[in-house]
């Protein structure tokens, strides 16, 4: 059964446009998927990208040419310039570590964060957004504050792995038959490869 590390930080644009397709392939093809939010500002340092206030102004502004049309795309509600655009996703990224300790379906915890960030104007930083993204998903509220420790812990595990891993962007899938992609773009390749077809 293959098995896919997926790369990513909560405040992902790209993360949010690839809607369920990740989960609807895993299921399609008896995959399993661990989710490893991570802290892309040092998985950038490490491996020569910029922060988006550090990119010129001619990647800035194809960047938002690129999610105009990638919203037209997939049909998902995506706004531009969010109220919360950007913050911490240190907290969000704890509660998804703890939801997937405790079981569940990670995949809709992961698609309800990111969805209060791009499409509902809510700051997933903030415990009561976390809480009912958790709550939404069918996990325990609770789990926003009793997982802060351990997730804490492997938050930072997770991106010396991503870095170790090639990791460089987010979303970023690692299949473990050694081969990688990068961004939302790339889930067709993906899954033609689950496929054996790629």
């Amino acid at each position: 059964m293959p098995h896919i590390d997926y790369y990513f930080v909560t405040v992902s644009p790209w993360a949010y446009l690839a809607g369920e397709r990740l989960e609807a392939m895993a299921t399609q093809h008896g995959a399993s998927v661990t989710y490893k939010p991570v802290d892309l500002g040092r998985v950038f340092a490490a491996t020569g990208g910029l922060a988006l206030k550090d990119r010129s102004q001619a990647r800035q502004d194809y960047r938002l040419q690129e999610l105009e049309r990638a919203r037209t795309k997939t049909g998902l509600p995506l706004n531009l310039h969010p109220a919360f655009f950007p913050t911490n996703p240190a907290p969000s990224s704890y509660a998804i570590i703890a939801a997937q300790k405790a079981g569940g379906d990670v995949g809709r915890l992961v698609q309800g964060i990111l969805r209060a960030c791009w499409a509902e104007e809510k700051n997933i930083a903030e415990d009561d957004v976390i809480r009912g993204c958790l709550e939404q998903a069918g996990f325990d509220p609770g789990l926003a504050d009793s997982g802060l420790l351990t997730g804490a812990t492997i938050y930072e595990e997770n991106t010396e792995e991503a870095i170790q891993a090639g990791v460089f962007g987010s979303p970023f899938y690692v299949v473990d038959s050694g081969q990688k992609f990068w961004g939302q773009d790339r889930l067709e390749d993906l899954e033609a490869h689950l496929a054996g077809r790629l």
